[in-house]
């Protein structure tokens, strides 16, 4: 882009220059000069004089006023008659306008910002990665408005992207450019309107900018969401927000408190959603971390025969869903070993010990080291536990004769 910036600037000189030095066509051969003015009515003054037309003091007057005005013109002449101008002049002159031109372009020009603009294109994918995956320093104030600009490019270029357009309304969001930022979701939302990612951005947008309004289209989002997940624990908590705003207050505590239900206590929102409620003149009971305390027994041999194998302990709903409510990996241990499973080792927002109340302790011994079910692996399944106090303990036993 840069190179093409100055051979513009380089033709328009050249073309400059050229109309400066161009030879012009001279029209003095068109008209009569001032000398052959001057003999012709000389001419005219005698032939006069000789045909009795005028008398001699009257020709001598005439033929010296006509001297006088040749004279005077000669002379003006002479005083607005320029010298031939020489290479130095034409260099000068060329060197001048180099210099104004590109003094004006860097005052007024944008080069800066076209080279700004270029360099946000060239990296864009290494900023994706910082600010996605984390990988490397987090993005800058001034990386964040280059990627926001690399993007707006993209768009530009390849036309409407559901991604792209809720990244940018990211990006603007953090930026504080908040209008700009509910646009750019709402036009993600007209692509993949049931993202519950998106959603959650649209609304925590809309709910910074408030207003009757922008809370009503926020507080459908969530229900959007809410529908796919109920146990979302930030639509939850972004519903309570936007029912507090609107004032009322009845919903929002029942957000809270569904909420509250669903927050391990390590959770840094647990005792901020206990202090709201009780600002709001509601007493919580302050809920144990449900904890399973398992007593494992692996037989030695199975460390000794296979040293690179794990073994993989998962608790899950009893009669319910594959998905465990928490799990642990650890190296095939040899004899007895005490683990802790708590509620965060979910492996799905929303989904933990917390959840259910009847459940199954799994243990799998896998030769291969990977969690998928194999040829070989030994598994032990417990009888189905009761959440009745907060802490499950029980024990089990993984053997080569399982």
């Amino acid at each position: 882009m840069m190179w093409q910036l100055v051979l513009g600037a380089l033709l328009m000189v050249a073309l400059s220059l050229l109309f400066i030095i161009w030879p012009r066509k001279s029209t003095a051969g068109q008209h009569q000069t001032p000398a052959q003015l001057f003999e012709e009515r000389m001419q005219l003054l005698a032939t006069a004089r000789d045909n009795d037309e005028l008398a001699e003091d009257d020709f001598v007057s005439a033929a010296n006023d006509l001297k006088q005005q040749f004279l005077e013109q000669e002379a003006a002449a002479i005083k607005l008659s320029a010298p031939r101008h020489g290479l130095a002049w034409h260099v000068g002159i060329m060197l001048t306008l180099v210099l104004m031109v590109a003094g004006i372009y860097s005052w007024n020009g944008h080069y800066r910002q076209l080279a700004h603009w270029q360099l946000a294109q060239d990296n864009m994918t290494e900023y994706g990665e910082r600010a996605l995956l984390n990988q490397g320093e987090p993005l800058s104030e001034d990386e964040l408005a280059s990627f926001a600009l690399a993007l707006r490019t993209k768009l530009a270029r390849e036309g409407d992207d559901a991604v792209a357009w809720m990244l940018l309304g990211r990006l603007w969001m953090s930026q504080g450019f908040l209008m700009d930022a509910i646009e750019a979701f709402e036009k993600a939302l007209q692509m993949t309107p049931n993202r519950p990612a998106l959603l959650i951005s649209y609304s925590q947008a809309l709910l910074v900018v408030g207003g009757d309004d922008k809370l009503a289209k926020a507080g459908r989002a969530l229900a959007r969401v809410l529908t796919q997940d109920p146990e979302h624990t930030d639509a939850l908590s972004l519903l309570a927000l936007v029912a507090y705003e609107k004032g009322d207050m009845d919903e929002a505590i029942t957000a809270w408190k569904l909420l509250l239900d669903r927050l391990p206590s390590s959770d840094p929102r647990h005792q901020a959603v206990i202090d709201q409620l009780e600002k709001l003149g509601h007493s919580v009971e302050t809920r144990q971390e449900r904890t399973v305390q398992l007593a494992l027994y692996v037989d030695p041999r199975l460390r000794q025969n296979y040293p690179e194998a794990s073994v993989f302990i998962f608790v899950r709903q009893a009669n319910g869903p594959a998905m465990p409510l928490a799990a642990q990996r650890i190296p095939v241990p040899s004899g007895s070993i005490n683990l802790l499973l708590t509620e965060e080792m979910s492996m799905q927002s929303g989904w933990n010990l917390a959840s259910v109340d009847e459940v199954e302790v799994v243990a799998r011994f896998s030769r291969s080291g990977n969690v998928d079910d194999t040829e070989g692996d030994i598994e032990v399944v417990s009888e189905h536990l009761v959440f009745e106090e907060s802490a499950l303990k029980l024990s089990l036993q993984l053997s080569e004769s399982e």
